[in-house]
């Protein structure tokens, strides 16, 4: 059941900065957003987990913890779509994040147009999986094999019978590679066609998607993602 329906985009602002974060609130308002604001890094994760924002807007540095811990708390209890809101300026902190798993940076003092923007396109991309496989009307976009359905249409996966939850990019990688079975793709053409050529991260970011799809989908005998030493990945399909 997709949450973003006829009620306003829950929308949850998670920064210590104040004024920023009140800034931010009343862009949202003006867009049509319901928006809610935390400021003390202890109680964003229970907000996440117990509000059910649709989005969080993440400043990672808190000054009672380390850099980037409360987002790398979030991450290991939810896959919730997250933009993540900085001062800091170094590249190593953008790469930092998006390598966490966020599903966007941006640095403060932002533009309140591309926020806007940014934000309509992670909602857009952000559909929480449907408990029932996609009808034929729906299959649009849409890889099988078994034991395992992937829809690029309304963003699901269907493993053994059961709805798989994935963030949004490791979505994508896994459709791609089982889209092109058996055919291989370096680091630099995954990056390329999935997070696009302006990307100021590096390869590692496949690497640790894939080690995070691996950790998800166990042993099976029909089909695999694996590793071509020197080259890249492929999404391996099995004759016997």
């Amino acid at each position: 059941m997709n949450t973003m329906t006829e009620q306003q985009p829950k929308i949850l602002i998670a920064d210590s900065d104040a004024a920023s974060s009140q800034l931010t609130a009343f862009y949202l308002t003006q867009a049509l957003y319901d928006s809610r604001i935390v400021a003390e890094a202890d109680r964003i994760l229970p907000e996440c987990l117990t509000g059910t924002p649709d989005l969080v807007l993440l400043d990672p540095l808190f000054p009672e913890k380390e850099p980037f811990q409360v987002f790398q708390d979030l991450r290991l209890q939810s896959d919730i779509p997250v933009i993540l809101l900085s001062s800091a300026y170094e590249i190593e902190d953008r790469v930092r994040g998006l390598d966490l798993g966020a599903d966007d940076y941006m640095e403060k003092p932002y533009d309140a147009r591309e926020l806007l923007a940014r934000i309509r396109a992670v909602l857009r991309r952000y559909i929480p999986a449907d408990n029932k496989q996609p009808s034929e009307t729906e299959a649009g976009e849409c890889v099988r094999y078994p034991d395992l359905v992937i829809s690029l249409t309304n963003y699901s996966v269907l493993y053994r019978g059961e709805t798989l939850e994935l963030p949004p990019k490791e979505l994508e990688l896994l459709y791609f590679l089982a889209s092109s079975p058996n055919q291989v793709f370096s680091r630099e053409q995954l990056l390329d066609r999935l997070w696009g050529f302006d990307y100021m991260g590096d390869t590692r970011t496949v690497d640790v998607h894939i080690k995070r799809l691996r950790e998800k989908f166990k042993a099976n005998k029909y089909w695999a993602i694996k590793t071509v030493w020197g080259v890249g990945y492929k999404f391996e399909v099995r004759t016997r």
